[in-house]
């Protein structure tokens, strides 16, 4: 992969605001936040266009002493078991609890999973964040059922 170089003529204003975010932000220079803003609004596009592969996390904080939930939330991530990597379970003092649940798959059932996830009575708070590799790629990404992380434990 080669470096193109190209101009893009800004209002001076604009640029001052953009060389003070740069600085806030701690970037060495223009180019390398230029290329990230691309990246992030490619990334923005591929998920707005509804399909899809992505991959993300799935964050829900929780009292884990609400009835039931602990094991709605394993039953639930059972059930989607072909998109689920790995996840993260910490204990955030005597009764609330952090899920990190990582996954990778079609965009609609990432977001179904996660929308079931949340929704559950007892979580009080969840946000589902996604990338798509597609968006820093030129062709698609070969995706099928088969190349998905498989999840296999006792209980």
């Amino acid at each position: 992969m080669g470096l193109t170089r190209t101009g893009v003529a800004l209002d001076s204003d604009l640029l001052k605001r953009f060389d003070r975010f740069l600085q806030q932000e701690g970037y060495d220079n223009r180019s390398e936040a230029i290329r990230d803003l691309i990246r992030d609004r490619l990334n923005e596009a591929t998920l707005e266009s509804g399909h899809g592969f992505v991959v993300g996390t799935v964050t829900l904080i929780y009292d884990h002493h609400f009835r039931l939930l602990s094991d709605k939330l394993t039953a639930l991530q059972h059930q989607y078991h072909e998109l689920i990597i790995s996840t993260v379970h910490s204990h955030l003092d005597h009764d609330m609890c952090l899920e990190v649940v990582v996954v990778k798959g079609k965009l609609k059932r990432v977001q179904e999973l996660a929308s079931r996830l949340i929704g559950l009575k007892g979580v009080q708070h969840g946000k589902l964040v996604m990338s798509s590799p597609q968006a820093y790629t030129l062709g698609p990404i070969q995706y099928s059922e088969s190349n998905l992380p498989r999840h296999h434990h006792s209980h």
